[in-house]
């Protein structure tokens, strides 16, 4: 099986990536990108971003999954401790996201480190997701081989039968990934893309670069 892609090209060119336009402050910047992204129709899921762990067995493995909160100290989203990723986190905390809108022709690119939130924290989340989703965190362990999706079925039918609020699994819940480089990329014409990295300094400032494309 081969197909050849290489004549598929697409223009760039909605926007400008300036000096000038840049914050001394990335996360402040993500936040303007961000809003523009969430408030474009285009953009259905504009909290979907891709997080990439080193593995156990020592390959990259990416993924998607969604943005819950960010803040001045970084980035947070939610998963079950025990999966690939929980365990890929444990044992080498250095992750990356990374953030695509097509639309706007934006692409961010993260590298942190990723630390469990508060228990407190993660009871709040827990308990302000729909009854399904709660029930789905309880049964499924994530990442697990398993006979077939019967199984999950009847575990959750089993948590609806006891009929009391569920409490948040140990093994479940949230992730704060503080960042150390965040790079900005604005697609451009011609390949010649605007790209602007801010590595965080031991002072706490952080030290902007434009990179080539």
């Amino acid at each position: 099986m081969e197909q050849d892609l290489s004549n598929y090209r697409k223009s760039y060119g909605k926007e400008k990536l300036l000096e000038e336009n840049l914050k001394e402050n990335p996360l402040e910047f993500f936040r303007d990108w961000f809003l523009e992204a969430d408030s474009d129709e285009g953009i259905t899921e504009a909290n979907a971003m891709t997080v990439t762990t080193i593995g156990l067995d020592d390959f990259p493995k990416a993924r998607v999954v969604l943005l819950k909160k960010y803040t001045e100290e970084g980035f947070v989203f939610y998963t079950n401790y025990d999966s690939e990723k929980g365990k890929a986190i444990a044992a080498n905390p250095h992750i990356c996201l990374s953030f695509f809108w097509p639309v706007l022709e934006r692409q961010i690119i993260i590298k942190g480190r990723a630390e469990k939130l508060a228990e407190n924290l993660s009871d709040g989340y827990f308990e302000s997701r729909p009854l399904p989703s709660q029930y789905s965190a309880i049964a499924s362990p994530q990442s697990d081989v398993i006979s077939s999706k019967e199984v999950l079925e009847e575990k959750i039918k089993a948590l609806e039968k006891n009929n009391t609020l569920p409490k948040r699994p140990k093994n479940w819940g949230g992730y704060l990934v503080r960042p150390m480089s965040m790079e900005f990329w604005q697609g451009r014409p011609n390949r010649l893309h605007d790209r602007f990295r801010y590595t965080l300094q031991e002072n706490y400032d952080w030290k902007i670069e434009r990179l080539a494309p």
